[in-house]
């Protein structure tokens, strides 16, 4: 059944508007369950010896078929509307979660339930609430969609936690209670992803806040780029040069947070892995609201130099050579910080380039670079550490890994610089 289900002519109040962003934060918490991969790899490589490699394996694919599906939804969305797709999103999820109960003793069985299926589900849900937002705050793109992903980023802080308690600590127990947990999340997602799709609806045409009018270039139209035409424009593959850039470096430091800190940054640990990884997403989210507000104010551009200015103090200062646990954290805590600009002001990029018509296909688009770095990048780091464990130490590997991070942030400056908006 198509689902183009549109509000009122007139269209809510600017405060009824806001139960969109409040069903979209709610959505994307949920969904940010797949930044607290990380709890499951120690208790996974106890259980069954996996190596790093290994144990990243889920997380990879979750990452890449998140975008794969991500790509989809946003061209079904913008054509049958956002609840449809978000409700599909999250049934896939569920599903992939309960065929991880079963099948997660192997690797390959991980793959295919949580990352295949589950990541699935992530992308049909993650991208419907970004577009309706957008479409309902033409006024405050940048500060509604850091609102609208700032769950996302703080996904792990309930979930990690959540996460790291059902588990448990007991070796003896992880093959009765990892399939618990992800039957618990499962059950969790079928209430919580599917309830808030019932929510949303899309703005009836020519929308737009009380008392608000869109710039002259955007009402005569100038702005609007259909999916073929913001793949023909330079700035659109310049812009995804940088995106996969920024979030190589935040993903990779996710999948990578609890096992550096349990190996290479443990010294004087105040807190458990699960705890930290909570901190972390703390500042992640943070990071969407904040970038996004302050792009509103300082232009997206400017911001998105900052954000790789901050990633190159951390790698550099904090992360690299750190054998301490509070270094190792505020170290991890400012990368979490800076990359969750990157989802915030990405979307916001992408509707002031390319017009908010047909944002969720272009973003879908962009959002491809996120999906190839979270594929490739971890995995290739994670087999740079697997070596160097047998050869200089893994603590030397965590150091090469961080000075790779901060030329490639030095390089998103770079191409930030070149950026301007299509004519």
């Amino acid at each position: 059944m198509t689902d183009t289900t549109t509000a009122a002519v007139t269209g809510p109040t600017t405060a009824g508007r806001w139960r969109f962003a409040a069903a979209a934060f709610l959505m994307q918490l949920c969904l940010g369950v797949l930044y607290a991969w990380s709890v499951f790899r120690g208790p996974l490589a106890e259980l069954y010896g996996w190596s790093k490699a290994e144990t990243i394996a889920p997380y990879r694919y979750s990452l890449l078929f998140f975008t794969l599906g991500m790509i989809v939804a946003g061209f079904w969305q913008d054509r049958k509307g956002p609840r449809l797709v978000a409700s599909l999103g999250g049934l896939l999820l569920v599903a992939g979660c309960a065929l991880a109960a079963w099948l997660g003793d192997t690797v390959t069985g991980l793959v295919l339930s949580y990352g295949v299926i589950g990541g699935l589900g992530v992308g049909f849900a993650y991208v419907t609430p970004i577009a309706t937002c957008v479409k309902w705050f033409p006024d405050r793109r940048g500060t509604i969609a850091g609102f609208a992903v700032l769950g996302f980023g703080s996904g792990p802080l309930v979930f990690g936690p959540l996460l790291e308690r059902l588990i448990g600590t007991d070796p003896a127990l992880f093959a009765k209670t990892i399939p618990q947990t992800f039957l618990t999340m499962a059950a969790i997602f079928g209430v919580c992803v599917i309830g808030a799709a019932q929510v949303y609806r899309v703005p009836p045409a020519g929308w737009h806040p009380p008392g608000w009018s869109p710039p002259a270039r955007a009402a005569a139209g100038r702005e609007e780029f259909r999916p073929a035409e913001t793949l023909r424009t330079w700035q659109f593959w310049l812009l995804w040069v940088t995106y996969f850039l920024g979030t190589s470096i935040g993903l990779t430091a996710i999948g990578e947070a609890a096992p550096f800190l349990s190996e290479a940054a443990a010294a004087g640990a105040f807190l458990s892995t699960g705890a930290a990884l909570g901190v972390m997403s703390v500042f992640n989210g943070a990071g969407r609201l904040a970038w996004g507000a302050l792009s509103d104010r300082i232009g997206r551009k400017f911001a998105v130099s900052l954000m790789f200015g901050l990633y190159i103090a951390a790698c550099l200062f904090l992360l690299r050579g750190a054998t301490a646990f509070a270094a190792g954290l505020t170290g991890l805590a400012m990368v979490g910080f800076a990359f969750g600009g990157f989802l915030a002001l990405m979307p916001s990029i992408t509707a002031d380039y390319f017009g908010a018509r047909s944002v969720g296909a272009n973003y879908g688009l962009l959002f491809t670079a996120y999906g190839l770095s979270g594929f490739f990048v971890p995995g290739l780091f994670a087999r740079l550490l697997d070596q160097a464990r047998h050869e200089d130490g893994v603590a030397a590997g965590y150091d090469q890994l961080f000075m790779i991070f901060a030329l490639a942030a030095a390089a998103g400056c770079l191409a930030t610089a070149i950026l301007r908006r299509p004519r």
